[in-house]
């Protein structure tokens, strides 16, 4: 073969592979073609939306209007305003498949925001405006997730607010909650939104909410038990089912539009600007029933929310918590949280998730920066609030706490394990607590977080101590036959001199799986001669007295009818003067109980006058003296208040009436605390000071 023949071959090769390599590329193209073509609508949908979501890098891109607000996280930080951002545990976007939603997601235990019992991912806005003004919110959203624990007899249980109109003045209260809320095992949920009064007066705890149904029940539904729920709403709507609200503010009138498909629409119309509730004969009876057993029973300024500065928020509000129902029957759910373990709480169905497709927000020209309420809020619940901010009588008194240690000045300080203050959804209380086993004091056998008297006064110079408290845990554990057991003093008159014994004790006492427990008070003798011989004589104030107790270890007396409940608030007044000393006793409920009792003359002066009560209790172990003819008649004496556990680990054989043969875990504190074998008491509005005039002298 020749140059040019070879070069012609060579050339033929090259353009058979070109010619190959075209069919090939012409074959591909068309059965590329004749696969798009086959492709379903649906299909073309998945991968249009598929590049969406991939722009959708961020929430700010499917609404974009985060320039009007700061972004709240469930673990409590302001996160400020939320274009561009993202946060993998409580914010970002997502696709269904059909469209781009902005998620807002919340544990039910995290860091909360400002005073409030309940963690948000919550957009707060960042001007204010007056109910005069016009101003108006709408949003489409679906709720994807609320809490699966939690006490079905707590209204708050199992829901969740997304959207609100808070105020950022006075006692920032909130005229407009909505809410969606679920009970396990159901497949549809509940719609409403509640008003919250804006409270008369100083004193915001006897607020309370009014609840419409939208779609279901309102707030008021609860279950009757723990775990016990009402039947499935006919009306309602179901987890991940798409809603509309709209808000709309005019000239103090709130205008409310809910939509969704399937359902019929609803309006209400609501006057922000005159209340309907300013007299206690307004009180609707949906609030008689559910919020004044809590003493949640206020009246309404006249002009309601006139005069203050009003926000819109949006998000996912959680309701359901893991504080113990006992604390708020309203409020406080007892759910799940894992120890705050927000990881475990999402993976066992422990928080709430909303999904917001679109957002609009109109607001007057008039409307002015709301950054006070963020100074005021940011961190607030991190902040410490010492008990002497609460009760101002600290520097009155030196306390004595459950691990032993004295502390002199109570200004500006707590301890986590003993004295510190909480907030259960409408107040601010100090707590007390002390374990079955700490370090007690050298005369006594039983552990105290305590505050003792600085001041000491005769009976004849006198003195006053009121409270307000409520026990929140008596042990769980000890012996029936002991008088002591399952108790706790939350208020004495101690004496500094002498046998150094206590004219005045002030007892609660439960016993295991009564839900009511017993309120009553002990006279101790100033014992004339040997003390080893002392009694105490005990008086009733609901319930029964110390003398009531079981035939053997866990032989429990039926459960007093007209008693107090673990949570439930009483209050007393000591008031010693010119040598009496007069008591009294309020709780909601129950009726009022006055005592008189001289504290200069003696009633138990011989042996024929000892009561038949302290026969039966006292006698039998050896303590059967008599009384000083004077009593405590010229002896210093002082208050104590808080905790006084009368529950301890001491062998019954000891001493019958002392000694309550209580689990104690080897004295470690944080297993006793673990396991219920401690006395909790939370106290507000206590006073001190001189003795005053009885009324009924």
């Amino acid at each position: 073969m020749n140059k040019q023949q070879k070069r012609f071959s060579i050339m033929n090769v090259k353009i058979f592979k070109s010619s190959i390599a075209l069919c090939v590329l012409i074959i591909g193209t068309l059965l590329l073609l004749t696969n798009c073509a086959s492709l379903s609508k649906k299909q073309i949908t998945n991968n249009i939306n598929t590049e969406l979501v991939a722009k959708a890098t961020y929430p700010s891109d499917v609404i974009p209007f985060f320039e009007h607000w700061n972004l709240i996280l469930g673990d409590g930080t302001n996160a400020g305003q939320a274009t561009n951002f993202e946060h993998q545990d409580f914010f970002y976007a997502t696709n269904d498949s059909k469209t781009n939603w902005a998620v807002f997601k919340t544990p039910n235990a995290g860091n909360t925001h400002g005073t409030s019992n309940n963690t948000r991912t919550e957009l707060a806005q960042l001007k204010k405006w007056s109910p005069m003004a016009n101003a108006k919110l709408n949003a489409t959203l679906k709720v994807m997730n609320i809490a699966k624990t939690g006490d079905a007899r707590v209204a708050a249980t199992y829901s969740v607010v997304i959207g609100q109109i808070h105020s950022a003045d006075g006692h920032e209260n909130e005229p407009l909650k909505i809410f969606y809320k679920k009970f396990p095992g159901h497949t549809k949920g509940s719609v409403f939104w509640n008003y919250e009064i804006n409270t008369a007066g100083d004193d915001n705890s006897g607020r309370w909410d009014y609840s419409y149904p939208v779609w279901g029940y309102d707030f008021s539904v609860v279950g009757r038990e723990e775990n016990t729920y009402p039947p499935e709403p006919k009306d309602g709507i179901a987890l991940g089912e798409e809603l509309t609200y709209e808000v709309e503010i005019k000239q103090g009138m709130m205008y409310l539009t809910f939509k969704s498909e399937g359902h019929e629409s609803k309006t209400f119309t609501k006057n922000l600007i005159q209340s309907e509730y300013a007299e206690r004969a307004d009180m609707p009876e949906q609030v008689k029933n559910l919020f004044v057993p809590i003493g949640q029973d206020g009246v309404e300024r006249k002009n309601a929310y006139a005069d203050e500065g009003l926000f819109f928020k949006l998000g996912s509000y959680n309701q359901t918590n893991g504080k113990d129902p006992k604390v708020n029957k309203v409020w406080c759910s007892g759910a799940e949280t894992h120890g705050g373990d927000i990881q475990k709480q999402y993976a066992d169905g422990n928080y709430a998730e909303v999904w917001f497709k679109s957002a609009h927000i109109e607001i007057s020209d008039d409307a002015i920066s709301n950054e006070g309420y963020f100074t005021a809020n940011d961190d607030l619940s991190q902040k410490t609030v010492y008990p002497s901010a609460v009760i101002p009588f600290m520097d009155k008194f030196k306390m004595l706490m459950g691990d032993g240690t004295s502390v002199e000045n109570l200004v500006d300080f707590e301890h986590q394990d003993f004295f510190y203050t909480v907030i259960d959804g409408t107040r601010r209380w100090v707590v007390y607590k002390t374990p079955n086993s700490g370090v007690t004091s050298p005369n006594s056998s039983n552990t105290r977080t305590e505050l003792h008297e600085k001041r000491e006064w005769t009976p004849e110079e006198g003195g006053k101590l009121t409270a307000t408290c409520r026990v929140m845990q008596v042990s769980t554990s000890g012996d029936a036959r002991v008088a002591a057991s399952y108790s706790t003093v939350v208020g004495q008159i101690h004496s500094g001199e002498g046998h150094e014994n206590e004219p005045l004790k002030i007892f609660y006492k439960k016993f295991p799986n009564h839900t009511k427990g017993s309120v009553f008070w002990n006279y101790e003798i100033n014992t004339e001669g040997d003390n080893s011989k002392r009694w105490d004589y005990s008086y009733p104030v609901w319930g029964y007295d110390f003398s009531d107790i079981g035939t053997s270890k866990e032989d429990f007396p039926a459960e007093p009818e007209d008693g107090i409940e673990l949570g439930e608030e009483f209050s007393y007044e000591v008031n010693v003067y010119e040598g009496i000393m007069q008591l009294t006793f309020k709780s909601d409920g129950h009726e009022t109980k006055t005592f008189t009792k001289s504290l200069i003359e003696s009633e138990y002066v011989n042996r024929e006058d000892i009561p038949e009560q302290v026969m039966k209790i006292f006698a039998p172990i050896g303590q059967d003296g008599t009384e000083q003819a004077t009593a405590y008649k010229g002896e210093l004496n002082y208050f104590k208040q808080g905790a006084y556990n009368q529950t301890n680990g001491k062998a019954p054989e000891k001493n019958r009436v002392w000694c309550a043969g209580a689990e104690t875990f080897g004295g470690d504190i944080q297993k006793q605390y673990e396991n219920g074998c401690y006395t909790e008491v939370w106290f507000r509005d206590c006073t001190v000071g001189e003795g005053t005039p009885p009324e009924h002298k």
